[in-house]
């Protein structure tokens, strides 16, 4: 994956700082719609159908407040991240710790290699970092978020 790629990952219009749900189906299809506003989704609802098929095969929650929904798509039209911060009740993406309250919705297009794995790698080492996830959750606005997670996504 080249870094031009990663720029385009995610932007100040794929996050929303006041994410709200009263599951992870419905924070999830917040963040979907997201994704297809900015046309990198073509159908909320086909996309969300391969978001909860991949889910139930293993919940997508991480200790620390983390969730990290994620698929691949025919519904996709490029390697996409949307990002969203719960508030402090946060959203039960299934981790043994508790309810997330940083959502990581991670799109990828159905014919593609292996972008959104190295997506979840590159963010799951960022992640174990207390200092990445304060900035995340301390962070001012989209636009700060954006670029800690595009700089956190560089080779």
């Amino acid at each position: 994956m080249s870094s031009e790629d990663t720029v385009d990952l995610i932007s100040a219009a794929l996050i929303d700082l006041d994410l709200t749900g009263a599951d992870r189906h419905e924070a999830t299809a917040k963040l979907a719609r997201l994704l297809a506003d900015a046309g990198r989704v073509t159908d909320v609802d086909g996309f969300l159908a391969d978001v909860r098929a991949r889910e139930e095969q293993m919940p997508t929650g991480i200790e620390g407040g983390i969730g990290i929904p994620h698929a691949r798509s025919a519904h996709v039209t490029a390697p996409s991240l949307a990002f969203g911060r719960a508030t402090k009740e946060g959203i039960d993406f299934g981790a043994a710790d508790g309810p997330a309250d940083l959502v990581f919705l991670i799109a990828a297009p159905e014919g593609g290699g292996s972008e959104h794995m190295t997506i979840l790698a590159k963010l799951a080492r960022k992640l174990v970092h207390q200092s990445f996830k304060d900035s995340l959750r301390g962070a001012p606005d989209a636009a700060a978020v954006s670029i800690l997670i595009t700089e956190a996504l560089r080779p």
